[in-house]
């Protein structure tokens, strides 16, 4: 799996970019509306857990206050406006018959799916039908923890919070504790009071097989992913390719 946390410690850089935080703090801002509405209107972070981690979120990203706060109100109704947000996750095939799952958080469904469908259709994929992929993926909390951070510290403070599994980073790679979906603010609140640092937590597809290709491929299907995280309404794009070292320096340098 340390490829996989190569793609964030990326992912989470393209965020930080100054020129990118725009259409990131846009994308953030839907997610903190639907956290508030699927509260029932609850935009007290005290006790609901999901606008508790879009918050932990918007802030790690330097989101202003004032963003923060509008989205809140917009969730909670205080806002009014008759733009209604929807959650949807679309599944599909990339180069190879790959399995992708596309997170979207988006104002306009049609806009959404065009653009997905256009994306993927131009590298050699398609969108599936439901159900058609998301079976070989299982829904996890993910939290990603520095790599300087002591391993063995940090898998026993994990263990001991309930996390499923630890996962050690290489290099500059973080390090990976995946917990039940149910269990990811508890564990990550855990870990910081043990003054662990958390960089990120969130929830996730596990691919439960991968699916390994040759370079050129898996490089194709990387720059797939990367275009469709990059589409104003998809939140996180989680696939079945394996990613070793070798093929993540080659889309890097292919990037590059």
């Amino acid at each position: 799996m340390s490829g996989h946390s190569h793609w964030q410690t990326i992912r989470r850089k393209k965020e930080a970019n100054d020129s990118k935080r725009g259409a990131v703090f846009t994308k953030v801002a839907r997610e903190i509306v639907i956290a508030v509405r699927e509260g029932n209107g609850n935009g007290d972070p005290e006790s609901n857990i999901r606008l508790r981690m879009m918050l932990d979120k918007a802030r790690s990203l330097g989101m202003p206050r004032d963003n923060i706060d509008r989205a809140i109100r917009r969730g909670t109704g205080e806002d009014k406006d008759d733009v209604e947000i929807t959650e949807i996750t679309y599944e599909g095939y990339g180069p190879n018959g790959v399995a992708i799952m596309i997170d979207v958080v988006t104002d306009n469904r049609n806009r959404a799916i065009a653009a997905v469908r256009h994306a993927l259709s131009r590298s050699g994929g398609a969108i599936a039908s439901p159900g058609a992929v998301a079976w070989q993926f299982n829904r996890k909390g993910a939290i990603h923890v520095p790599a300087d951070v002591d391993f063995d510290t940090l898998f026993e403070a994990a263990v001991e919070a309930g996390a499923e599994d630890v996962v050690q980073g290489e290099d500059e790679d973080d390090h990976i504790v995946y917990t039940d979906p149910t269990d990811l603010h508890m564990v990550s609140s855990h870990l910081k009071e043990m003054k662990i640092e958390v960089d990120d937590a969130n929830l996730v597809l596990v691919p439960q097989n991968e699916v390994a290709l040759d370079e050129k491929s898996a490089v194709q299907v990387l720059k797939l992913i990367s275009a469709l995280e990059e589409l104003d309404d998809v939140t996180q794009v989680f696939s079945n390719l394996e990613m070793s070292d070798e093929v993540m320096a080659a889309f890097e340098a292919a990037m590059a």
